[in-house]
């Protein structure tokens, strides 16, 4: 009898245990299965989930969890993956249509790799499905290292490219359509909110003060926001400094009032790396201790830690600093965010987890990699020496501290190329024995060019000169411990090109070589010289990722005929910029320096020219305007132009000179012209109103500006009435 009741038990616990509780319920919403979940949690259990290393739950069948991955331009840190350009260079095509399907292979990989974690059994850093990806902080300062990582210095530029990223990353169309899936593809996150473009040095320490509202809401959010309220990007992550006196981790004006008040944001903010850890008496000095650091972001708003300070997280709730209901606040937004991924449920409910591994660095990724380089790379200066034919070219050399080396190519947060070919290797594929290899210099040192004498002796029968310089990834970066002339901690002091680079260039120059410069950088280079006296051609090449090499040989050769376009000024001199560490916008940027540039943002050269004529402004039904023009080809071969449309308010006496505010490719053959349409919707008229203190169209007369550039002789320029 004994016996017989002990086994009516075990039958009734089994049955109990097999029963499915209502988080593991996937046909209940992911919101109905975090609220389940949350009560069946202990506070120290809920403090390790709130962190980005989230070990597994066993007692409930939570897996572990990786917050921290990254997919700047490819799948970083995470083995061989297709290696894009960075995004700058993504920037210059002006294409984002094809930077959203660049980010839609990347995510395509990036689930790819993740599956492939699950069915090894692992779950590290960089394999999981929460990608800390775009930034898109404006690039106000040539001297941040870091900027090679953003889409340029302009808000309308940034916010078109960043939706791209966002849609790709989380398998929306590049119109925004949500994919038919009850699952995300992956999550994306927009960084560094808010405010944030270096110096890398003092950033656990800095504190952005009296920042005009102007800048802020005109320059520094509307890419944040249009990435909220359009890409219902899913998560935000906070910056490391303060803005007047408060950590942006901890600054419930931004992460509360503005993002989830006014903008509507029901995502998740995560920290980045080390930044809570920041509020400590070491750093910004703000909170006592960990606990009451940990209270304070939460109750901000940031509800992921990157770093171990939310461990302290219980002793914080015993102490009375937060609330555990508090917690439950952004632990909900969490746990959302995994139940859409699928993260609790098996792979055959979730479609994204069928995606072959044979995905990864596919040939039709690398296609689109190299598609990527050659519409990124910008053609600055020909004096009619490009392009050079393939065949026939006597005496032709390869110099330069760049031009024999791969990995500068992979930029940043990179991935690792399977093989990556030089802009030497792809110069030999083309031009074969008729081409020699002369390094010349260092990048920042003499080497081979100490000795001008030989070294010009040795070139005594060559003619044209590549030369392949400007600086590396090595140099500029996040938070760098290498310094030196030109130099510090990942940023730049000087934006000239290299001394000994420009050095050796003029003695080419002297000796009577025809010489093309091929500029590698993640930014603007002062290249006034190089521009005026010793260069015949300039070819702005940025970190061209694995195909960077076949790209800038392709430019040369005239295989490609270059359509890039500047996101970013280049100026002609370091002594042009204001003080890097101040944020206001007065003096920066196309739209409000007013100084002579060396190349305007919105530039760039091709092998045909075009004209862009019969301009008519009519009104549109929304109460902005429609722009009706035409382009036309009028040179002999195929290329591509960018119809750029800038706006001014006529009586904005502090406004900016002009901003971005559509544009649109056109490619066409020799000889041919096509009609286009450009929209301008009423919000394309939307500036900084001082009286109201808001971002809102102002009944007013405003000149419409239409053009190849940002430079005023550029441009074609028409006056429009707004009601």
């Amino acid at each position: 009898m004994k016996t017989c009741f002990i086994s009516a038990l075990l039958a009734l616990s089994l049955s109990a245990t097999a029963q499915q509780l209502p988080y593991q319920n996937s046909s209940l919403t992911a919101e109905e299965r975090a609220t389940d979940l949350l009560g069946r949690l202990t506070i120290e259990e809920k403090a390790k989930l709130m962190m980005d290393n989230s070990p597994a739950v066993e007692r409930l069948g939570i897996p572990a969890f990786q917050w921290w991955n990254e997919a700047l331009h490819g799948v970083g840190r995470n083995g061989i993956a297709t290696v894009f350009p960075i995004t700058m260079q993504m920037a210059a095509t002006w294409n984002d249509r094809l930077v959203h399907q660049v980010f839609t292979a990347v995510s395509d990989e990036a689930r790819a790799k993740h599956q492939e974690a699950k069915r090894q059994g692992t779950m590290k850093r960089y394999q999981g499905l929460s990608f800390w990806t775009p930034n898109i902080n404006i690039f106000r300062d040539p001297r941040w290292g870091r900027g090679q990582e953003t889409y340029g210095e302009d808000p309308f530029l940034t916010t078109r490219m960043g939706l791209a990223v966002v849609r790709g990353l989380q398998g929306y169309s590049y119109d925004g359509k949500a994919p038919a899936s009850r699952y995300a593809k992956l999550l994306a996150c927009a960084k560094h909110f808010a405010v944030h473009s270096g110096p890398e040095w003092n950033r656990h320490k800095f504190d952005v003060q009296q920042l005009p509202p102007r800048d802020l809401w005109e320059t520094y959010l509307p890419a944040f926001k249009s990435l909220v309220q359009e890409g219902e990007v899913a998560e935000i992550m906070c910056a490391y400094q303060r803005i007047d006196g408060d950590p942006c981790c901890g600054n419930a004006r931004f992460e509360q009032q503005i993002l989830r008040q006014e903008w509507g944001f029901r995502g998740l903010i995560t920290s980045d790396c080390g930044a809570v850890r920041d509020f400590l008496p070491q750093w910004h000095a703000v909170s006592p201790d960990s606990a009451a650091a940990t209270s304070r972001a939460i109750l901000s708003g940031t509800d992921v830690e990157c770093g171990s300070i939310y461990e302290s997280l219980p002793q914080a709730v015993r102490r009375g600093d937060i609330s555990e209901a508090q917690v439950d606040r952004s632990l909900h937004r969490l746990l959302t965010a995994r139940f859409r991924l699928g993260d609790f449920d098996d792979d055959s409910k979730v479609e994204w987890t069928s995606i072959p591994y044979s995905v990864v660095h596919s040939k039709d990724h690398q296609q689109l990699a190299l598609k990527a380089a050659r519409e990124g790379i910008v053609l600055l200066k020909n004096n009619g020496m490009l392009p050079l034919a393939a065949n026939g070219i006597k005496g032709i050399a390869i110099m330069g501290p760049n031009a024999n080396d791969s990995v500068m190519q992979w930029g940043n947060y990179n991935g690792k190329a399977a093989h990556t070919m030089t802009v030497l290797q792809a110069m030999r594929e083309r031009l074969g024995g008729d081409l020699r290899y002369v390094k010349g210099c260092e990048m920042l040192e003499a080497g081979e060019s100490s000795n001008a004498d030989s070294l010009l002796k040795a070139l005594s029968d060559i003619s044209t000169v590549v030369f392949v310089g400007g600086i590396s990834p090595r140099l500029e970066g996040e938070e760098m411990k290498r310094s030196g002339e030109g130099f510090y901690k990942g940023d730049r002091t000087s934006i000239e090109l290299p001394r000994v680079q420009r050095q050796l260039l003029r003695q080419l120059h002297e000796a009577g070589k025809r010489i093309v410069l091929v500029n590698c950088s993640g930014s603007a280079m002062a290249m006034t010289d190089e521009q005026q006296t010793s260069c015949d051609a300039i070819i702005q090449a940025w970190y061209g990722g694995e195909f960077g090499g076949q790209a800038v040989a392709d430019v040369i050769t005239g295989e490609f005929n270059p359509c890039g376009r500047l996101p970013v000024t280049f100026y002609r001199s370091t002594a042009d910029l204001p003080d890097f560490e101040d944020y206001r916008m007065q003096g920066r940027t196309y739209r409000y320096f007013d100084g002579e540039v060396l190349y305007p943002f919105g530039f760039g050269l091709s092998y045909t020219t075009f004209a862009i004529n019969d301009i008519k402004i009519a009104d549109a039904v929304d109460g902005g305007k429609a722009l009706r023009l035409t382009v036309r080809n009028t040179g002999k071969r195929e290329g591509t132009e960018v119809v750029q449309v800038y706006v001014r308010r006529t009586d904005d006496a502090d406004g900016p000179l002009r901003s971005l505010r559509a544009y649109q490719r056109v490619t066409l053959d020799g000889g041919q012209q096509t009609p286009v349409t450009i929209a301008l919707p009423r919000n394309a008229f939307e500036l900084w109103d001082a009286a109201t203190h808001t971002m809102r169209v102002v009944s007013g007369q405003y000149e419409i500006m239409v053009g190849t550039s940002s430079a005023d002789h550029d441009l074609q320029k028409f006056i429009v009435s707004i009601r």
